[in-house]
């Protein structure tokens, strides 16, 4: 298992764990999803363990890139995250797993297990709130965004500017402005300012 969380006593703990698990072993840790993307060749872990509200890139961004480098990656995401629009961007990055930081130390080793074994893994209660925001909300408005709109306006609601956006996910500053433009156009609302208090509101960031 590769740990990736940018908190150092977070990934101690998680380790700490995952060690007095015999079938298990931490074989490298990453403070960030560009340290995870580099370092991941290196060892090649049977499973990935990641956080996704991390500093740059993030983790959404960064399992897309190691899906794309490296297709049968088996990542599980570890996130506080609970909001069902998470859970189901991260499934469409190609994760094999999603759940809570809120589960109990027994679900994390549960997860590992079933992924190790080629089964996909949801956290019971993410999945039922998954279930019924598909149901009752296909016409919802975070609904319409893809991937990289959501990740775009997560990182615009967390006050990064334009130009640091744009670096930390390679892209021109314009492209950036115009992903907003959409963004704001899908989630109706015409202001940034408008745009940070929806994103605080549906719990997509944290203040």
């Amino acid at each position: 298992v590769m740990l990736v969380d940018d908190h150092a006593v977070v990934r101690a703990g998680y380790k700490f764990l995952l060690e007095n698990v015999e079938d298990i072993d931490v074989v490298a840790e990453a403070a960030s999803g560009e340290e995870a993307v580099l370092r991941f060749p290196e060892v090649l872990p049977d499973i990935l363990v990641m956080d996704l509200s991390m500093p740059g890139i993030g983790g959404i961004e960064a399992i897309r890139r190691l899906r794309s480098q490296h297709p049968t990656a088996k990542i599980l995401v570890f996130s506080m995250h609970e909001n069902s629009t998470f859970v189901e961007h991260a499934l469409q990055a190609g994760v094999a797993g999603y759940i809570s930081k809120n589960s109990s130390p027994d679900v994390l080793v549960t997860a590992i297990r079933k992924l190790a074994s080629g089964t996909i893994y949801i956290d019971a209660e993410l999945a039922q709130s998954l279930v019924v925001q598909k149901a009752h909300d296909k016409g919802s408005l975070l609904s319409g965004l893809s991937t990289r709109e959501l990740q775009i306006l997560c990182m615009f609601a967390e006050a990064r500017t334009l130009e640091a956006i744009a670096e930390t996910l390679s892209l021109s500053t314009k492209t950036i402005a115009n992903y907003l433009t959409q963004i704001k156009e899908k989630l109706q609302v015409d202001t940034g300012p408008e745009l940070v208090r929806l994103a605080i509101s549906k719990g997509l960031v944290t203040v």
